[in-house]
Order: structure tokens, then sequence, then C-alpha cells
């Protein structure tokens, strides 16, 4: 089947795609991928039977030769699905011109900032974003494919572990505008290096300048500003505290929250031209680091025409709730939630922020750090040094944190430790924590959010 006949199919399941038989709600259509570990071919007659529309399954699998005429065979369900999105992207018109795609990656910050761009766009909008983390080479496709009548924009995140994912996300999202939040350490297995990062990430602003794209660029940061800079003809717009001129309003007691200052009419006039009336916003994100991804939204939605004052009122109103950013009161407890994704980059900033709270009692629950390769040790071991001159106590999880205490020694040892975010809840459950500011942080893997139940 030609993919404009496939994209006839899928439109008269009205443009609803599922890749797993448990979610399909009825009339839509089911693509059974394959993997190491899954095989939705063995799912596609049962996702009929729960009400699919049609099936899009492998040629040699037993699916397909049942002949049920609502089973589609092709020789690959991923290149159908990848492909299947690239052709909705580049026929979806709004008002008979092409849709306009953000897309966004970078090491940290990615789907808070894609959460405040999709708040500050709605302003206005109606604004198709990527759901929660589906951010790789099956999240992207089924991110555009959940465009539909009546999307106005859409916000795509990209994510990347290995050299060149971004060049195959860029190339079925297409976007027309992009954002790097930042490049720090993370997923060296892949990268291999800091420079491995910068260049991987970079794919986003060499499509952009490859295609007359525009990039959002953070000014301030002197790595974003020199990669922008070395994609010649790639057209920019600068954000950032010091390039607009603003100010990171302290955080206390009163105002536990991310605040910061802006001119009324930064974005929109050059520099010297800024005004000295700032206006104020409070959210509800930790982090200092969380003004940069702020600033970010209100430079797309300025870009796209959401007012300065609507912008940061939508900033306000957001409340994260996926264990990122997030400041939790248990009623025995203040924590500080960051658990979805730890790297040397992330975790620095968490305890950069951490540590410039005034609590008077506070506690670090630290999982360990994934995917860094061979600067695994060293990246696990430069924390170890630095909590070990924290004022604060802290409590470790995982191999390599184990492995960093033990080649650290002397005071390290006092750190403690467990095996896993289990054995720490348990320990937690023995020996409760009152009154104090927790934070919680760890890649994935170590699931530490495990832990806040007991807190």
């Amino acid at each position: 089947m030609e993919i404009s006949e496939l994209y006839d199919v899928y439109k008269a399941c009205g443009y609803r795609v599922t890749t797993d038989s448990r979610a399909v709600a009825g009339g839509e259509l089911f693509i059974a991928l394959k993997g190491e570990n899954f095989d939705g071919n063995a799912y596609a007659s049962k996702a009929l039977e729960l009400g699919a529309a049609r099936a899009i399954v492998s040629a040699d699998s037993q699916a397909a030769a049942t002949g049920d005429p609502r089973m589609i065979a092709v020789e690959d369900t991923f290149i159908a699905l990848r492909d299947l999105a690239r052709w909705h992207r580049e026929h979806f018109l709004v008002d008979g011109k092409p849709l306009t795609v953000i897309g966004l990656t970078g090491t940290n910050g990615k789907t808070t900032t894609k959460e405040l761009v999709r708040e500050v766009l709605s302003r206005k909008f109606n604004v198709t974003a990527t759901e929660g983390n589906l951010n790789n080479d099956i999240g992207v496709p089924l991110s555009i494919l959940k465009i539909r009548p009546g999307t106005q924009l859409a916000v795509i995140e990209m994510g990347a572990s290995h050299p060149d994912d971004i060049g195959k996300l860029t190339s079925v999202s297409e976007p027309d505008y992009g954002i790097i939040t930042n490049v720090g350490k993370a997923h060296l297995l892949g990268f291999g290096s800091l420079e491995g990062v910068k260049k991987a990430k970079g794919m986003l602003y060499d499509w952009l300048a490859g295609h007359g794209g525009k990039a959002f660029v953070n000014v301030d940061d002197e790595i974003l500003s020199g990669m922008a800079a070395a994609r010649k003809g790639m057209e920019t717009r600068g954000y950032g505290v010091e390039f607009w001129r603003g100010i990171v309003l302290p955080s206390d007691q009163s105002h536990p929250y991310v605040r910061f200052a802006v001119p009324m009419n930064a974005g929109l006039v050059p520099e010297e031209e800024l005004s000295e009336d700032l206006l104020a916003c409070e959210t509800h994100l930790v982090g200092s680091y969380n003004v940069n991804n702020a600033l970010a939204a209100i430079a797309v939605g300025l870009e796209f025409g959401v007012p300065m004052e609507e912008a940061l009122d939508a900033i306000s109103r957001y409340e994260p709730k996926n264990n990122r950013s997030q400041m939790v009161n248990t009623g025995s407890n203040v924590l500080i939630v960051d658990a979805y994704n730890a790297n040397p980059t992330s975790m620095s900033a968490a305890l950069d922020n951490f540590e410039a709270s005034s609590a008077s009692s506070k506690l670090a629950l630290l999982g360990m750090m994934g995917e860094l390769g061979d600067d695994s040790a060293a990246e696990h071991a430069a924390i170890v040094r630095r909590l070990m001159s924290e004022d604060f106590p802290s409590v470790l999880v995982g191999g390599e944190f184990r492995n960093a205490i033990d080649s650290v020694g002397g005071k390290a040892l006092d750190i403690k430790w467990f095996p896993d975010s289990e054995a720490l809840a348990a320990y937690l459950k023995e020996n409760p924590v009152k009154d104090t500011l927790v934070l919680v942080k760890g890649s994935r893997s170590q699931a530490m959010e495990k832990v806040i139940p007991v807190l």
C-alpha cells in the first residue's frame, strides 16, 4: 500500500493511532511495532476485537496470514509509522498553509520547557504538543500523528542518546522553529563526550539553518550562543536574564518557588530600549535553573503574538505533575522532587539550588546517574566529594554511588548508602524524617519517587 493510501486510512480512523492494544478505545488505527522484547503483531487481532478499525502489521507475521481484510501488511511497521508521520507533517494544513512546528531538545529542561511553551501558546492558539516525554524515534512520530484538524501550532520534544538521533527526528518533525534548552553532560555512553553532546543536539540548529528556520537562543549561555553563531544564516530570537536585563528574585519561606522579573517590553525592542519597569512572575517550579525555561517560553509566545502579561500569567499558573521541579508538602516534610532523570549537569544544578535554600533542616536523597559510560566513576565520585563539603546530610542510592564512596574513602564512608530506592524507603519508614526540606533526585532507573510515601 502506498503511503498516500495509508494516509487515507489514518484519516478515516479519525487521525487516531495507537501502538498499544490495551489503549484501544474504538475506531483507531493500530500499528503493530516489533522490538527485541516485544511483538505488537501478536496483539493485532486482539486490538481489532477491542474496536480498532484497522491494523498495520508485518507482512511475515501470523497476523497478516489470517486474511482479515482489516489488516494492512507492510514490510516494516516502524518505517510505516515514521513515513506516515512525515507525510502527515508535510500535508497537514492550517488555513491553507503548512502547519508551523516548534522543535525542542536539550540536555535538561526539555519537558518542563515544552509544557511552559504549550501553556503560553495556548493563550492564543489550539496547540498540540508532545505528551509526557514521548520524545524518541517512536514517540516523535506518534506525537506528530496526534495533530488533528483544529490544531494551529505543534510543539514537538526530541530526545537523544545517540549521535544521530536528533538528525533522524528533525527529518520527521521538520521544525520551523527550534529551542535547545542547554547542553551538558548526559548520555555520555552514547555521545562519548561533551563535544559529542554539542554536535548531537546541534543537529536541530543544522536543520533550521538548512531549511530557513529560526532558533530561540539563550544568549546568556556561551555554549548555545557559540553553537548558534556557527550556523551561518540561521535566524535567531534571543532571550536570557542578562540579555533582557531581568532579575531572579530570591526565594524564602513566604515565596518558596522560583520568581523572576523582566522588562515589560523584553523581546520586543533592542537592548538599549528596554524599559526599567519590570513585570514579576512567581512560578510553581523549584530551582532557579527553571528561569531560563520560563524565558524560552516567553520568547516563543512573543514571537507568536502572545502579550508579555499573558505569557507571565500562563507560566505562573503552570503546576508540574511529572516528578520534575515539583515542591510537595507532605504534612511531615517539604519535598523537592526532581526524580525523573539525572545527569552531572542537572545534579549539580539541583544541589546548587538546594544549598542556597534557607531551610534549617535539610536532607538530600540522591539516586545514581545512568548512561555515563567511561565517565561514570569520575562523575559519581565528584558528587560524593561535593557532598562531603556540604552542611546537610545526604543518602545515596545505587551501585555507582557505592563504588564512588569506596573510591573516595575517608569521611565519604560515613555517607549512608542503599542498593535501591526500595531499601531506602524501608529504612525511612523505620527512621522517620520530620520537619525537613528533602531533595529527591536520581535517574529514572532508580525510581526515587518510591521514597515519597514514607516522607
